[in-house]
């Protein structure tokens, strides 16, 4: 026997009492063949990150047990003809890895926009100058035009 996960997706829009049922029925043939029911974990409704038959959302449910291959591959095959279970997921559990839900997803927050700065007066542009001189102010546009 070896210890199982299934994530599973299932139809949002579906009663609560469907997705009991789904999950009933999982246990039973996981119980009938000799294996173990070792936890289900609901993880709630999510977004999904494309949509799956023009929903976009799901709700999340993760199933641990312990069962025979063949077994496992019986509640597959129930799992991908079942209305309402819309897509899942089968792997072997790892010994000793955790099995807690994902954070619930924050909304996207736009980083802070820095103020801008102030802006500050333009710097005159001087001629190059010998060593230890003062600078002289070259002309600009609006100097030739007042003593025109």
């Amino acid at each position: 026997m070896t210890e199982y996960e299934i994530l599973l997706l299932l139809d949002p829009e579906a009663p609560e009492e469907r997705h009991d049922e789904i999950i009933a029925r999982t246990r039973e043939l996981v119980e009938r063949d000799g294996g173990r029911w070792d936890s289900h974990q609901p993880w709630g409704r999510r977004k999904l990150a494309y949509e799956i038959g023009h929903k976009g959302e799901g709700t999340y449910h993760l199933l641990g047990f312990t069962v025979a291959p063949d077994t496992l591959s019986e509640v597959s095959r129930i799992l991908r003809i079942t209305d309402g279970v819309m897509r899942h997921l089968a792997t072997r559990r790892l010994k000793g890895s955790g099995r807690t839900p994902p954070p619930p997803p924050t909304p996207f927050e736009a980083p802070p926009v820095p103020e801008p700065e102030p802006h500050a007066e333009p710097v005159a542009a001087t001629a190059p100058t010998d060593a230890g001189a003062e600078p002289e102010p070259t002309a600009t546009p609006s100097d030739s035009a007042e003593g025109a």
